[in-house]
């Protein structure tokens, strides 16, 4: 039987949750196209350095830089069993003049390496672009929603009221955490550069007649045309293994904060406080048509396992190397960095959908509250009872009584908190309901909260957004 789409495995990060910007980064297409312009540098680079390179055979290599012939090269590797010697045999079919110069001095890694560091680059340099927008999302929120008084939640247990704009600098705090951590990988990015077979540059120096400086110009060279502030100073065949861990492990960081929030809305859906954009046409469930199902949050979580878990795969992989290189990280590797990042990709899509489409409840957020505020505002009763000359001791007990009978009441009986009714019916504490309703205000009780929003978005958010405004601008678009 011969597979079409629906007979042969497709990856659903080939199909249904990256981008296209991501997933041609990943394509063999980018891949192939960034062989040749490795081939091209080397071969301008070495013409630089006195090599009897012609201007004909640069101009040739160019000319055919992006129409490559893959069915020369894929009927080439059935023959030969190697990639890259496969691209190297095709292009010299276009490019007869430069066909002898092609790949001169190289290994396999200058092409596979070099361009693996570059995909990286330009994948983290994607990321980045949507935290940044992500970022602005939540600030917008933040801003809008920064004195909307909320419960607290410690160990998912109502406490102290915060605010929701004042929570959502928390999920943004992990995102800059995040950014730091990207900003820092891909600033120390390198080339692995013109290193030869074990990384000794045994062959350029055979083609340079000896002269050692040629050889530490010709890594330089061609690291600045390739856009890289350099190359690593020292490699084996490969560049260190470490350096897809330390991405990887960026990445894992990206899934770590949106898992987080992902559970946050997850659980204010539930409570009906908060829910992720729902479209006229949506279905939540094949049984219950009025479920409203967190679908976005529950995909951001489960790509978010798997990045999480995929970052081992680098780290074995550049544990279990063996002196200058071996071939058991080329399977591995293949499938692991590039599906971390179009699962990461795909992850900061939907973070940035949910983030521009959250539907705020205020009336239930403030039921909620106020079903709790009561046990919340007993601190203040007692410190009133004492100005009037109460012993806090036995206000304190007295407080503590009155508590837990109203929290029974609640647990119970299913029936409202009426722990107020009991303190006002309490002549110990000498207050009226009118004193008892004043103290029940919940903007008395976020504290600093509006003004520790306003102070994360002006020394934080702001000034990050102002310095990348160039960035922002990206709308999600949800496949399925």
């Amino acid at each position: 039987m011969q597979e079409n789409t629906y007979t042969g495995y497709t990856s659903p990060l080939s199909e249904r949750y990256p981008s296209k910007e991501m997933k041609y980064l990943f394509s063999p297409e980018m891949k192939f196209r960034t062989w040749r312009r490795l081939w091209i540098a080397l071969a301008e680079c070495e013409q630089e350095l006195g090599l009897p390179i012609t201007d004909e055979q640069i101009a040739e290599l160019k000319a055919h830089a992006e129409d490559i012939n893959y069915e020369v090269a894929k009927a080439r590797e059935k023959e030969v069993r190697h990639d890259v010697m496969s691209h190297v045999y095709a292009y010299g079919q276009q490019c007869p003049t430069a066909k002898g110069i092609i790949h001169l001095g190289a290994t396999s890694c200058y092409v596979g390496d070099n361009t693996d560091l570059i995909i990286m680059a330009e994948g983290l340099k994607l990321l980045r672009r949507k935290i940044v927008n992500v970022l602005k999302k939540l600030a917008d929120f933040a801003e809008e929603y920064k004195a909307l008084p909320t419960l607290g939640f410690t160990h998912y247990q109502a406490a102290q009221p915060t605010t929701v704009g004042k929570r959502a600098t928390l999920w943004m705090n992990e995102l800059v955490i995040d950014l730091a951590d990207l900003d820092y990988v891909l600033g120390s990015l390198r080339l692995r550069g013109a290193k030869g077979t074990t990384g000794t540059q045994a062959s350029f120096l055979e083609l340079f007649d000896g002269d050692h400086e040629k050889c530490r110009r010709l890594d330089a060279m061609i690291a600045e045309k390739m856009g890289f502030p350099g190359v690593y100073p020292v490699t084996g065949q490969t560049y260190s293994r470490k350096i897809d861990s330390r991405v990887l492990n960026v990445l894992s960081g990206i899934a770590q904060s949106a898992h987080k929030f992902s559970n946050d809305i997850r659980l204010l859906q539930h409570m009906k406080e908060i829910e992720e954009p729902f479209e006229k046409t949506q279905i939540g469930s094949s049984a219950m048509a009025y479920k409203r199902n967190p679908m976005r949050s529950e995909r951001m979580g489960s790509l978010a396992d798997y990045v999480i878990a995929d970052a081992q795969n680098p780290a074995i992989v550049a544990a279990t190397q063996w002196f200058e290189r071996t071939l058991d990280d080329s399977a591995n590797k293949r499938i692991a960095v590039s599906e971390a990042f179009l699962a990461t990709d795909s992850i900061l899509e939907l973070y940035l959908n949910v983030a521009d489409g959250l539907v705020v409840h205020p009336k239930v957020i403030r039921a909620h509250l106020m079903a709790e505020l009561p046990f919340m505002a007993t601190e203040n009763v007692i410190m009133d009872a004492v100005k009037m000359g109460g012993d806090r001791q036995e206000l304190h007990e007295r407080i503590r009584v009155h508590s837990m009978a109203a929290a029974a009441v609640v647990k119970e009986e299913g029936l409202p908190n009426d722990l107020i009714d009991r303190i006002e019916g309490d002549p110990i504490f000498g207050v009226d309901r009118e004193r008892l309703e004043a103290l029940l205000v919940p903007e008395n009780y976020v504290g600093r909260a509006p003004e520790q929003v306003e102070d994360y978005l002006n020394a934080v958010i702001r000034p990050l957004l102002a310095e990348n405004e160039d960035a922002l601008g990206l709308e999600a678009v949800i496949n399925v």
